[in-house]
């Protein structure tokens, strides 16, 4: 069975970027060509794709119902002033509360997956904020679906076997803290991603390939920097869901690494929508990703401590 949470995680990335872009001015902007770059990136060979166009066009033919519906139930929140990520999650959830097929997705379905997209995507009160909304919606329907209590046992699937995590397979991944000099300047290379958190630029590594090899070739693909790369920050891994393999570790190393203090040149990629230099003494205020943050504070430490010339 096709991994639902994903195809709507998946729909919530385009819509936030078409979102950025609509504000940013721009016009014709194709959705069905990003929808099909984001399933490329993190869900290829997803059999699920006919889902995610169905509730990705239901969003954007709906939009102006949805965003009245949200502002009359958050009516102390005009549409506008709703963060990015949180306003496209209460489109998708009132999507499926409104419009789509009961008997594929059930209210309380619909509710708390976009409670869980809030919670994996949003801030620390999104969760709260989208289950207040939809919750006043659900009301106002007359609670539909509240006395089921889900399908007679005989009706249910059988769940898969739960994989071990020390049987799930590993995709090893590189990245790196890159720094350059300019002057008595140093400055820190950083990706934004289209959910609002700037994060290390990385990759993965290829089957033959050292991880020092692979993280040197990555950052070049990416921001176009030729990099030096200096001392190992550490490691971490956190567990992904793939459609055709299920649970997979993924296992990222990274490294503090040199270069040239030139400009970023971003590769089209789907999930990152800005390159940019930043002062080493300013980055600590970006939002960043919890596991992000001990590595970038130990990548400050290291140049802090080494203020008397190049990092050896």
């Amino acid at each position: 069975m096709a991994n639902r949470h994903l195809s709507r995680s998946i729909v919530l990335q385009t819509l936030f970027e078409w979102d950025t872009l609509e504000e940013q001015g721009s016009r014709d902007i194709a959705t069905h060509d990003m929808l099909h770059r984001n399933i490329d990136e993190f869900a290829p060979g997803s059999k699920d794709v006919p889902y995610m166009e169905r509730l990705l066009q239901g969003v954007m033919d709906k939009r102006p119902e949805l965003d009245m519906v949200i502002e009359k139930a958050a009516p102390e929140w005009p549409i506008h002033k709703i963060a990015r990520v949180d306003r496209n999650i209460l489109r998708i959830g009132l999507f499926e509360l409104l419009f789509a097929d009961r008997s594929e997705v059930p209210a309380k379905v619909a509710i708390n997956e976009a409670i869980e997209l809030g919670k994996n995507f949003g801030g620390e009160t999104s969760g709260r904020f989208i289950n207040g909304v939809l919750g006043a919606v659900y009301k106002e329907l007359g609670e539909p679906g509240k006395e089921e209590t889900g399908k007679p046992k005989a009706q249910k699937k059988e769940k898969k076997p739960l994989v071990p995590y020390d049987q799930m397979p590993i995709e090893r991944k590189g990245g790196a803290v890159v720094f350059s000099r300019d002057g008595e300047d140093v400055y820190v290379a950083l990706v934004h991603d289209v959910f609002g958190h700037w994060t290390l630029p990385k990759g993965g590594i290829e089957d033959g390939e050292s991880v020092e090899e692979g993280i040197v070739r990555e950052i070049k693909d990416e921001i176009g920097l030729s990099i030096t790369l200096r001392d190992k920050l550490g490691e971490n891994e956190y567990v992904a869901s793939n459609p055709e393999k299920g649970k997979i570790r993924k296992h990222v190393t990274y490294y503090l690494a040199e270069s040239s203090y030139i400009d970023l040149v971003l590769e089209e990629k789907g999930g990152l929508d800005d390159a940019q230099w930043f002062k080493l003494t300013n980055i600590l205020d970006l939002n960043f990703y919890h596991d992000i943050l001990p590595i970038v504070t130990k990548a400050i430490n290291i140049l802090a401590s080494r203020q008397s010339g190049v990092v050896r």
